[in-house]
């Protein structure tokens, strides 16, 4: 559990740095990154980016959810939940992601390219979540 609070520590800080960093970065043309801190820079974008549309998506989702359990209501209690579901889910979610991410920057642990592959990581795993999410309230309609 150490390990896991020290890494979202560092994962935060390099985050932080990122974004303070952000408002004084060059223009970094992501399709051709060749050092090390342009290499950071995009992949941190890209997780932003997908974390933005993960955002969006899980907002949905809810609205969704608490829109099944309103329909339902009059049925009984036994039939309300599915947004306390997805929010416990959500919540699992994020600690998978977390630790798997984690888990992938051990291939280049303490090296330059840890930050990025942490990064590319989130990136990713956010991204086929939210595929998942807008599966869920996508095909209701």
């Amino acid at each position: 559990m150490v390990i896991h609070a020290a890494f979202r520590l560092a994962i935060t800080a390099f985050l932080l740095s990122a974004s303070v960093c952000a408002a004084q970065e060059p223009d970094v043309d992501c399709e051709n990154a060749m050092t090390q801190m342009d290499m950071n820079i995009c992949a941190d974008r890209d997780y932003q980016e997908a974390d933005v549309a993960l955002n969006a998506a899980y907002k949905k989702a809810l609205s969704a959810a608490r829109e099944m359990d309103d329909g339902v209501a009059d049925l009984g209690e036994n039939y309300v939940g599915a947004a306390d579901a997805l929010k416990r889910a959500q919540r699992a979610w994020i600690g998978y992601r977390d630790g798997q991410c984690e888990f992938a920057g051990f291939d280049a642990r303490g090296g330059s390219m840890e930050p990025p592959l942490v990064s590319s990581c989130l990136a990713d795993l956010t991204r086929k979540r939210t595929v998942e999410l807008k599966a869920g309230y996508e095909q209701e309609n």
